[in-house]
């Protein structure tokens, strides 16, 4: 019976297509291969295992592919796990919607581009504006596609621009309230505070992440985006002094060191773009958690959110 994957229950025996989030092969412990594989869907992710591999050769899969498998529901260290019997990639004609197997923004991806183009046309100062624009344009065929992270806050399809649309919104609304803000720094860090994460990772059209890249392991986004800015104003022969305070937004957006930021915010824009950030991606993570949650009940612990069980009250929509 096929049935989305936050409906499995243990000891029932499902059939359906899912997408392969993850696929590795693994030694047992009386050295007999196994293959560990994540799958998933819309409603969420669950771990597989393949047991006695005796030829790799059947399973050509690969991080990205649809597949059609039979499996049983087990439990394994309290979360449901699948124990495969079968499993085959996808065919042409096979009858499954990839809207039920990408979790993707909940807004078209053009519109998003659009949404974003616009918040550039309102910087005034033409030099900002002149290197977010040309960075954007630059990235944008893998902006329409890319999440914002490999896991946690906006992990799906198009989640980096729906992450920088949302913060825009904010961003708009919390530069009427402090009005010594300069705008344009503030909307110019936020469009740009990410942007590397298309270089740090490896991901494909679903928006499906298969590893971290080699530059995105040894530098990360902040340093690779320092480096873009510098290499793009130099390029473009803008003033100075902008392409420095767009390295330190991006330098400092995370605050800590130990979370990858030798320096904290030292103005105004910086500052407001580290709570922006951490604003929509804690209600995004809390949003996701709320979404397989009755009213009235408690989560279990939340490990990107410090482990704190959250509450959802008959007052939550």
């Amino acid at each position: 019976m096929e049935k989305f994957i936050k409906e499995f229950e243990v000891g029932e025996d499902i059939q359906g297509f899912y997408i392969v989030k993850s696929f590795n092969v693994k030694v047992s412990s009386n050295d007999k291969k196994y293959i560990d594989l994540t799958l998933g869907d819309v409603t969420g992710e669950i771990n597989g295992k393949i047991w006695d591999v005796k030829n790799l050769e059947e399973y050509e899969i690969k991080t990205g592919d649809v597949v059609k498998i039979r499996a049983k529901v087990t439990l394994w260290q309290n979360s449901n796990q699948l124990k495969i019997n079968k499993i085959r990639k996808g065919e042409e004609g096979d009858a499954y919607d990839f809207k039920n197997l990408v979790e993707a923004a909940p807004h078209d991806p053009d519109f998003m581009f659009r949404f974003i183009m616009g918040y550039i046309e309102k910087i005034r100062s033409e030099d900002i504006r002149l290197v977010v624009k040309f960075i954007v344009n630059e990235y944008k065929e893998k902006l329409m596609v890319y999440p914002a992270a490999m896991k946690n806050h906006h992990a799906i399809r198009s989640g980096l621009m729906y992450h920088i649309m949302r913060m825009l919104k904010l961003g708009e609304s919390m530069a009427e309230i402090y009005p010594n803000v300069n705008k344009d720094l503030l909307f110019a860090g936020i469009i740009l505070h990410d942007i590397e994460k298309i270089n740090e990772m490896n991901s494909d059209d679903m928006g499906i992440v298969s590893e971290y890249s080699r530059d995105g392991q040894l530098l990360g986004h902040i340093i690779q985006g320092i480096k873009k800015i510098d290499k793009v104003c130099r390029e473009l022969g803008v003033d100075e002094e902008v392409s420095i305070l767009l390295e330190h937004m991006i330098l400092s957006h995370h605050y800590e060191a130990e979370y990858g930021s030798p320096k904290k915010p030292m103005f105004p824009e910086a500052e407001l773009l580290h709570y922006i950030d951490i604003v929509d991606a804690r209600m995004y993570d809390m949003e996701k958690v709320y979404g397989s949650m009755e009213q009235e009940e408690f989560s279990d612990p939340v490990w990107v959110l410090d482990r704190r069980k959250l509450y959802k009250s008959k007052f939550h929509k």
